[in-house]
Order: structure tokens, then C-alpha cells, then sequence
């Protein structure tokens, strides 16, 4: 059985996409919508911009989700995958594949999201470290033992890498608590604010409005979610899962092993980078 996944940012290169729209009649109409659905010239900045036009907040989150649908329909289509999932923003992508969502309907709410989520990020800050070798257990107690600030574990990536999400002070308190508890890395990550903790509320709530005006189909095949790890294909579970996801633990060990228990032999990884073929190479070999 096949199963596709789909990356969320922070793997945009310049160049990107440039491939597909020199080779696929389909590629260069989905960037003449995508032109049109935001409103400016997003394929130009796929094409040339600079590393720092990739990081603004209104092309980081687009630019992927557009790159991973593309790939997937000019190059995955030559088969018909048994199940997808995606990985935070990756999640939009998969749904999209699968025929949940419309491509325009897809972008329109990644945007929106992008947007959301910017603004959650400049009422409060907060920022996100990965804890390195901890079991998830560990990682998530310690988490919970911190009442007096917010910190949660946000992504469960693989065994032994889980990234912790918060306030500064929230994050600084974990990591203390990690190394006592004999973690030997915890690394700050460069992001710009508190993904997938409570921080996001303002903007879940943003984008569940968005969501529940979004006309959602049956999928070709089980989408398996962020939120529970779980296959569904009820459109309105589907939006209720994905309303939830911005401020709950992205849970992709748990998915993968699920897809895996229910029949996944091969992973295609549609988007920019490998990241996450080198996270499902590390769950196999954890369940080897």
C-alpha cells in the first residue's frame, strides 16, 4: 500500500517549483490561480526571491503548500495512494491531494492561516526549542509539570526528537528541567512564535471561522490527522480535526505507526526537502 505525506515550512527554497512550470501545462495554470487567489505574483517569488522574501509570513506557508500540491499531482499521479497525511501546514496539502479540498479553496485557507498566525505571534511572543534523545513521555511530563508558564510539547517528529513550544520564560523553565532530568539537547529553534501551544488560540479561532465556511468533500482515500493520529474521511470530522490543529501536538510518530500497522509499505514525500522521509526512516527503524 502507498501512502503520500506532505511537509509544513521552513523547507522553501528559491527556485522552487520552477521545474514543474517549465514541464506541465497543469503546473502553469495552478500558479495562474494561485496568482490570482492572493492577489500578487507568487510565482515570480518562487522563481527569484530571496531566502528572506521566502520567510515573509504572507508567502512562506503559500509557497509550500502550492510547491507539495504540484509535486503531487504532476508527479504522484501515476498512482493512487491508499492513505495520506501531512504534517502541520502539510495536513492543508494532503487534504487537498486527496480531493477533501479544492486547490482554491486549499491556498485560501493557508493564507488565511499564515495570516492568523502572524498575528497570534505579535500579540504574544513566544518560540519553540526540539528536545533531542527524550522519550515523548518524558518531554510531555516535564511540560506539565511547568504550571506557573506556558510550554507544551507541540511536534512528536520521531523517537527521541520532540519540539516543546511556549512562552520565553516557559521554554527556559523545560529546558531546565530536561538537562536536570538528564536530556543532553535542547536546541532553540529560529521561528517566530509559539506553533501548536495555547499562544495560537487567537488564531485558531481566526481560522475555524474560515474553515467551517469552506465547503469540504469525502476523500479519495483516509487522511490521516495531526490532531489524533487517526484515519478519517467524514468531511465534517475532517474540518472539526482541523480546527483543532493549531493549537494541539502535531502527532506525526504516532501517525506514521498507524499507517504503517494499517498497511503502509512505501512513503512518498511530495515537497520541498526529504524532511520527512528521514522522520519515517527513524520510526521504522524504532519499530524494527
Amino acid at each position: 500500500m502507498k501512502a503520500y505525506v506532505f511537509p509544513g515550512q521552513g523547507a522553501q527554497f528559491t527556485g522552487m517549483g520552477k521545474d514543474f512550470y517549465d514541464n506541465s501545462a497543469l503546473a502553469r495554470d495552478m500558479f495562474k490561480q494561485a496568482n490570482e487567489i492572493l492577489g500578487f505574483n507568487i510565482t515570480e517569488m518562487m522563481f527569484s526571491g530571496t531566502a528572506e522574501d521566502l520567510r515573509q509570513t504572507k508567502v512562506t506557508q503559500p509557497v509550500v503548500f502550492i510547491h507539495s500540491v504540484m509535486a503531487a499531482k504532476t508527479m504522484g499521479c501515476m498512482y493512487q495512494p491508499d492513505m495520506v497525511a501531512g504534517h502541520s501546514l502539510g495536513e492543508f496539502s494532503a487534504l487537498c491531494f486527496a480531493g477533501a479540498l479544492s486547490f482554491e479553496d486549499g491556498l485560501t485557507l493557508v493564507s488565511k492561516r499564515a495570516m492568523a498566525m502572524q498575528k497570534a505571534c505579535d500579540m504574544q511572543q513566544g518560540t519553540m526549542a526540539a528536545v533531542v534523545g527524550a522519550a515523548d513521555e518524558l518531554v510531555d511530563e516535564v511540560c506539565k509539570s511547568i504550571d506557573s508558564d506556558i510550554v507544551v510539547a507541540a511536534n512528536f517528529n520521531s523517537p527521541g526528537q520532540v519540539v516543546i513550544s511556549g512562552t520565553l520564560s516557559g521554554i527556559e523553565a523545560a529546558t531546565v528541567k530536561l538537562k536536570e532530568a538528564g536530556v543532553k539537547k535542547v536546541l532553540p529553534l529560529t521561528v517566530g512564535g509559539a506553533f501548536h501551544s495555547p499562544l495560537m488560540e487567537p488564531a485558531r479561532q481566526e481560522l475555524a471561522e474560515a474553515i467551517a465556511s469552506t465547503s469540504f468533500s469525502k476523500p479519495v482515500c483516509p487522511v490521516y490527522q495531526n490532531v489524533d493520529a487517526l484515519p478519517h474521511t467524514d468531511p465534517e470530522e475532517i474540518k472539526a480535526n482541523l480546527m483543532a490543529q493549531l493549537t494541539s501536538p502535531v502527532r506525526w510518530t504516532e501517525s506514521v505507526k498507524n499507517m504503517i500497522t494499517d498497511g503502509a509499505e512505501e512513503f512518498y514525500d511530495y515537497g520541498p526537502g526529504q524532511v520527512l522521509q528521514n522522520l519515517i526512516t527513524r520510526i521504522r527503524k524504532s519499530l524494527a
